[in-house]
């Protein structure tokens, strides 16, 4: 989970968005403009930690350059820009709410910072929809970053994506979990 090269990390963002482009996610399903604007934010968040750009101007890029463009031979699926600006924008806003809260589910011993810069911005994203965007099913919200962290990472990343993501949305949405736990779900 240690942060990897530049040239790594940018080699599996072009791999992950091929798939999320042109085919299915891990869980078999096609993809869909917000799962295509999850996949944007990731990207978006992981460009501003690696080079500290301004959120306006990478949310600018992005709409601008990558949203629904074709590039470099592959059409990336038609995002929902309005849902991207809110996820970039929101964990920018609530970054210093959302990092303790995840600081506080990872294994001891581990802290944020020291996750690859990727893993990071799923699981900040992740969160942000658990805990901001009511609209949004608890389930759908994990299992899409599950398929990205699918998508990015082989290891164990997806499991601690998953683990993380449950943890924080059964403190946050107990009511979304109350069925499982009486059997009426």
């Amino acid at each position: 989970m240690s942060e990897k090269g530049n040239t790594g990390a940018r080699a599996k963002a072009k791999s992950a968005a091929g798939r999320s482009a042109t085919g299915r996610s891990p869980s078999g399903r096609s993809p869909s403009a917000r799962s295509a604007s999850r996949l944007a934010a990731v990207q978006a968040l992981y460009q501003m930690d690696m080079t500290a750009i301004d959120l306006n101007d990478v949310i600018a890029e992005f709409e601008t350059h990558r949203l629904g463009q074709e590039i470099e031979g592959s059409q990336y699926c038609e995002a929902e820009a309005a849902f991207f600006r809110d996820l970039v924008a929101g964990v920018v806003r609530e970054q210093l709410r959302i990092d303790p809260l995840i600081d506080r589910h990872l294994a001891e011993g581990w802290r944020l910072n020291r996750l690859d810069s990727i893993l990071r911005a799923i699981l900040r994203a992740g969160a942000y929809e658990i805990l901001m965007r009511d609209d949004v099913p608890t389930r759908v919200a994990i299992t899409e970053y599950l398929d990205l962290a699918h998508a990015f990472f082989s290891g164990d990343e997806p499991k601690v994506v998953n683990g993380i993501l449950d943890k924080l949305a059964r403190e946050a949405r107990p009511k979304d979990f109350a069925r499982d736990e009486t059997g009426d779900g």
